[in-house]
């Protein structure tokens, strides 16, 4: 790596680590500087995986407040994106490159469509199923379904993953944007964790590029979530659609 395509990798990680904590598609900026560099697409993202995981983490630090109020939807989350990250960096390993290429910026854009839409449909469901006023504080079976699909995705790949993760928690619980944020923030880790913990056993990695990434990304993250516990519903799923859509598209050309 030369000392501009080392700065590059840096500002990538601290992109990345903004964007993991906020509309979590953190991967759309890291990814492609990793093979603009030239590393070969599977080690560009068990790289990128494990070079983000300070940013998640230093993202659900500066979330602690809000981690705090929901103790038990915390382990619910850790618990099944980590199940679900497993099986993702196995099918990583074991599959060819490309196999998901088809498929992923349809889940995306998807994803994007349910944030956007999420208080509507929220009321709809609502006003179908007769259901009392009462906030919805714990996630349901389907939910935590959904969330170990969501940490599958994201031990695979992640580009998205936390728009995934979003639009999961905004139609399976009410809570507020800033606890989404959070949750979401660490749903990113502990597939990121997870997924690492398998990488660096058994996949080819390029530590200058993690360490770089890492660099970057463990002061974005905590930026990333000074802005995400003050940012307005409105502004919250307007970025995500278009950080979202944005990714889905590139990927489709």
């Amino acid at each position: 790596m030369t000392g501009w395509e080392q700065l590059a990798v840096l500002g990538a990680g601290l992109g990345a680590g903004v964007l993991t904590s906020t509309v979590g598609v953190a991967s759309l900026l890291s990814f492609p500087v990793l093979l603009a560099i030239g590393l070969p697409p599977v080690v560009a993202n068990a790289s990128n995986t494990v070079g983000l995981v300070p940013g998640a983490l230093s993202g659900a630090v500066g979330y602690r407040q809000e981690l705090r109020e929901h103790p038990r939807t915390v382990l619910v989350v850790l618990a099944a994106c980590g199940v679900g990250s497993v099986g993702g960096a196995i099918l990583l390993l074991a599959l060819p490159p490309g196999v998901f290429e088809a498929v992923v910026p349809w889940l995306i854009l998807l994803s994007c469509l349910l944030v956007g839409a999420q208080p509507w449909i929220s009321r709809w469901l609502r006003r179908t199923r007769n259901e009392p006023t009462r906030l919805r504080h714990d996630m349901s079976p389907a939910t935590v379904v959904f969330a170990v699909l969501t940490g599958t995705y994201g031990g695979y790949f992640g580009a998205g993953s936390g728009v995934m993760m979003a639009a999961v928690l905004g139609l399976g619980t009410d809570f507020p944007v800033r606890i989404v944020n959070a949750l979401k923030t660490l749903a990113v880790l502990a597939a990121n964790v997870v997924a690492t913990a398998i990488f660096v056993v058994v996949a080819d990695l390029d530590w200058l590029a993690i360490g770089l990434l890492a660099a970057g990304s463990v002061v974005g993250g905590y930026i990333g979530a000074r802005l995400g516990r003050k940012m307005p519903p409105v502004v919250f799923r307007v970025l995500v659609v278009i950080a979202g859509g944005g990714t889905a598209v590139l990927m489709l050309l």
